[in-house]
């Protein structure tokens, strides 16, 4: 499989499995305490950077901070008590898996990312 397609479905894995986690932090929040409106425009330019911008630089960096963000809610929630508080297998798994595909997101995103930088930098370098 081409990285790029590797790129786009392990972004897509991790916004929904992102997605799947805030429902469950919403579950587990005390009432009024959610901001709706910010986890939504964080999704709609994630999914906007995945699916619109899949081979730009642009896209590339938006998939790489989607993805370190991803990996590292399982850092937050593990400092935080939050797993030892929601005591859930489903809860756990989905930050196991959530944290997973983030990480192989934010490898692959930076991949692209160097790739094209790179490719920039020979493009405007001229030979002979």
């Amino acid at each position: 499989m081409k990285p790029n397609v590797l790129l786009i479905v392990a972004s897509l894995l991790s916004l929904l499995l992102m997605m799947v986690h805030m429902t469950g932090d919403v579950l587990l929040q005390a009432e009024g305490a959610v901001k709706f409106p910010i986890p939504v425009i964080v999704f709609v330019v994630w999914l906007y950077g995945t699916l619109m911008l899949p081979n730009r630089v642009s896209g590339y960096i938006i998939m790489l901070l989607a993805g370190l963000i991803s990996a590292g809610m399982i850092v937050i929630h593990a400092r935080t008590g939050v797993v030892r508080q929601s005591g859930g297998f489903y809860f756990v798994f989905t930050l196991f898996a959530q944290s997973t595909t983030g990480w192989f997101t934010a490898i692959l995103a930076a991949r692209e990312l160097w790739l094209a930088i790179r490719g920039r930098r020979r493009a405007a370098v001229p030979v002979g």
